[in-house]
């Protein structure tokens, strides 16, 4: 059992509620969980919970019906965030809408090798760097790891490639010594149930990345969490690396359905090492992406720059080459289950060099969007900006550049281009209406919509339905079985959400996102009603220039920028248009994207959007530029960007 305290409790109250509960026979832990402040109540003891409940400084008291009960998504039904870092390097989340990946060798064997495999799995998108200074291996001549020495490479690799890393404590006794030199300690399997270790660990307060033993259940995993955050772990991620089962043919057995299992059960993020999972180099990707598209919050993966001279698994850790094909991948995948690959900023990274908006992310005052909670603008905005960001409602597109350009806000997102509807014009109009506002990242969102309603209507006793003029044009066929329904059309999505919930009206729905019901206490009466699944719509960050040159936003991408858009007409005369297009073939620039647009008030005259991919070489897009700018008229350069997947 679980009471949680209110925020301002006296310490005379908070006494008199662990007397309440040591007088009829419970054990006490208290705890600092997330936000809240906490009492667990263990034992067998007897309670009548409404009365606890009515206690001075009582919250609320959650009677879980499962023996882990600080891990129980009764306990806490929203996600947990975990943070890793923050102290020499930049924090780095894991859960929520982000997919986090841990990369590096299985054991640290030198400086050089560890600083070499941090470097290029840095380069193709890892945040957190993984190495074991202590091996624990079946075999007492196997190579046990070099101690501390190698914790220290592992930290100084981290610290110089601005990520934190996570090292394996193999004893209580080691605790102390580590825990200075890690930013997360790994619970390795054969450990798993080494309850001396949990407490240990657990009192420390490090992140804790707990894996699953190769012969325990679900209830076992969970209940080893449930060691360390009675202990005072606050941030402890589950992870998934296969069970010891009769199948010979890979080195474990990957519990795929544990991933849905779990995250149904606990509220605590869960991560997948397919590399110990199945112990075969060319079979550790498709492990991975299984596992994304199953609901991982992440992966931890073994790179090793020579795996064939690797002194500890070898087999089974992939090359940098077949590291960087699998961050393609997961980019790839990323939005079809709705998440976003994380990445975090390099320390010789540009953002690191803003004067003006410096560190964006970590310091900005609001980043705006247009329309209500649950808009997909404000899921796209906790896709580039995270969970946390600060946010500001705005009525219109319009609006968001304003905030931009008058400080309002920091930064906005607003959306460019739909997969089934095209463009968004009058974002791409107001680029060019707004000079000083320039593109600084992008995101793609699916969009999956769903008829929501109160929570006491019924789809047969729906009368009118509500949703921006998109919404019903991407759900024609599910639209047209219900020719009854009087469509009323609004600004957005959630805005036709939230007006049901102000009206208290029950015989009225709305097509919106999940995310849309959620906010306004609404419930889903069907899911998935698009038309066309392959549904989903760009959305771009924007950001004031620093003098001539757009910001670029520390959590848009670990490495340079790759993509750029450009805006330019061309003069009336035949191959005006070719002329500039064979600029960029001709430096070997490929062009992803060419729309043209009617120019305002010159009839017959277009402008052109532009998207292309940058060049390794800065110098050679540079030259481009100013060779677009002597051959168009009214060039624009719109920004650069780090690609979405």
């Amino acid at each position: 059992m679980i009471v949680v305290l209110s925020k301002t409790v006296s310490a005379h109250d908070k006494e008199m509620v662990r007397i309440y509960l040591k007088d009829r026979g419970f054990t006490i832990r208290e705890q600092v969980f997330g936000a809240e402040e906490i009492i667990g109540a263990l034992g067998k003891g007897v309670v009548d919970t409404r009365e606890l409940g009515l206690l001075p400084g009582v919250e609320r008291v959650a009677a879980t019906s499962k023996p882990y009960e600080l891990a129980s998504r009764e306990t806490q039904s929203e996600d947990t965030i975990i943070t890793v870092g923050g102290a020499s390097v930049s924090p780095v989340k894991i859960g929520g809408s982000r997919i986090t990946v841990i990369a590096g060798p299985c054991a640290v064997e030198s400086r050089e090798q560890i600083r070499e495999t941090a470097e290029r799995v840095r380069e193709s998108g890892a945040v957190i760097l993984r190495g074991g200074a202590y091996k624990p291996r079946t075999s007492p001549y196997a190579f046990q790891g070099l101690g501390l020495k190698g914790l220290e490479f592992l930290k100084e690799a981290g610290e110089a490639l601005n990520m934190p890393i996570v090292t394996e404590v193999v004893s209580p006794e080691l605790v102390e010594s580590m825990k200075d030199l890690t930013d997360m300690f790994q619970i390795g399997a054969r450990n798993m149930q080494n309850f001396e270790l949990l407490k240990k660990v657990g009192s420390v307060g490090r992140p804790v990345l707990l894996k699953r033993g190769a012969a325990n259940t679900i209830e076992e995993w969970l209940m080893a969490a449930e060691y360390l955050l009675a202990s005072g772990a606050r941030d402890v991620a589950l992870c998934e690396r296969g069970i010891r089962t009769f199948e010979t043919y890979t080195r474990n057995t990957l519990d795929i359905s544990a991933i849905p299992v779990v995250k149904g059960l606990s509220h605590l993020p869960v991560l997948v090492d397919p590399s110990h999972a199945v112990g075969i180099r060319a079979k550790v990707s498709p492990a991975a992406l299984a596992a994304i598209a199953a609901g991982a919050d992440g992966l931890t993966v073994e790179v090793h720059p020579r795996p064939d001279a690797a002194l500890s698994d070898g087999p089974q850790s992939l090359y940098p080459e077949q590291f960087e094909k699998l961050m393609r991948d997961i980019e790839a995948l990323a939005p079809v289950v709705g998440k976003e690959l994380l990445r975090t900023p390099l320390r010789n990274h540009p953002a690191f060099a803003i004067s003006s908006i410096q560190d964006i992310r970590e310091k900005t005052e609001k980043i705006a969007f247009c329309g209500e909670s649950g808009a997909f603008a404000e899921q796209a905005l906790v896709r580039v900006f995270g969970e946390d960001a600060p946010r500001l409602q705005v009525p219109s597109f319009q609006a968001v550049f304003d905030a931009v350009l008058d400080g309002s806000a920091d930064a906005g997102v607003t959306p460019v281009e739909n997969s089934l509807a095209g463009s968004v014009h009058e974002n791409y109009d107001l680029f060019l209406r707004y000079p000083d506002i320039a593109i600084v990242g992008e995101v793609k969102l699916r969009i999956t919509h769903c008829l929501i309603a109160d929570e006491r209507a019924d789809i047969d006793n729906i009368a009118i339905v509500r949703s921006h003029p998109q919404g019903f044009a991407q759900c024609q066929d599910f639209l047209a079985k219900h020719p009854q329904w009087r469509l009323e059309t609004f600004n957005n999505t959630a805005e036709a959400a939230a007006s049901i919930a102000r009206e208290g009206a029950f015989k009225v729905g709305a097509i919106a996102g999940a995310a849309a019901a959620k906010a306004f206490g609404l419930k889903v009466l069907k899911e998935g009603i698009e038309t066309n699944p392959l549904n989903y719509t760009r959305f771009v960050a924007l950001a004031r220039k620093v003098g001539d040159k757009a910001p670029i936003l520390p959590s848009l991408g670990s490495g340079a920028p790759n993509k750029a858009s450009l805006v330019f007409s061309v003069s009336d005369e035949p191959g005006a248009l070719f002329s500039c297009l064979q600029i960029l073939s001709g430096r070997g620039i490929n062009l992803s994207k060419l729309e043209s647009r009617p120019i305002q008030g010159q009839p017959w005259q277009y402008l052109f959007y532009v998207d292309v991919s940058l060049p390794k070489d800065p110098g050679v897009f540079d030259a481009v530029v100013e060779e677009l700018k002597a051959k168009a008229r009214d060039f624009r350069f719109l920004g650069t960007y780090r690609a979405a997947g």
